[in-house]
C-alpha cells in the first residue's frame, strides 16, 4: 500500500499532507508516529469529565496533529469540539451531544488508526 492509498482509504488528503509536509518521507514518518502520540487519548479521557479546558486543548490539538497531516475529516470532528469550548463561545451542545460528538471523532480515528497500521504493515 502507498501513502496515497493510506489517505484514499481513511478519507484524508494526501494534498494537504503534501502541501505541509512537502516530503513523502516527512509523510510517511508522522503518518507512523500519529497512533503512538496520545494526542486523542487526551480527548477521549476528557468525555467523561467534561473538563472545559482539557476538552479545549485536546480536542484543538487532535484538530491541528490531523490537519498538518491531512486527515481533514478527524480534524473538522476534532474542530467542532474545539470551537464548542472555546473561552468566549457559548456553548451549543448538551454534555450528551458532546460525549455523542467525541464517540463519533473516536470511530474516525480507530478507521485511521486502522488504515495506518494497515499501510505499516504492507
Amino acid at each position: 500500500m502507498t501513502v496515497e492509498e493510506l489517505y484514499a482509504n481513511v478519507g484524508g488528503s494526501y494534498e494537504q499532507a503534501k502541501r505541509v509536509l512537502r516530503i513523502d518521507r516527512l509523510i510517511d514518518k508522522h503518518v507512523r508516529r500519529f497512533p503512538a502520540s496520545g494526542v486523542a487519548e487526551r480527548l477521549f479521557a476528557a468525555r467523561e469529565s467534561l473538563d472545559a479546558t482539557e476538552l479545549f486543548e485536546s480536542a484543538h490539538g487532535l484538530k491541528g496533529v490531523c490537519g498538518n497531516l491531512g486527515f481533514a475529516t478527524l480534524a473538522d470532528e476534532a474542530g467542532v469540539i474545539t470551537e464548542e469550548f472555546r473561552t468566549g463561545n457559548t456553548r451549543t451542545m448538551s454534555d450528551e451531544q458532546v460525549r455523542e460528538h467525541i464517540d463519533r471523532i473516536k470511530a474516525l480515528y480507530d478507521q485511521t488508526v486502522a488504515g495506518i497500521k494497515q499501510y505499516v504493515e504492507a
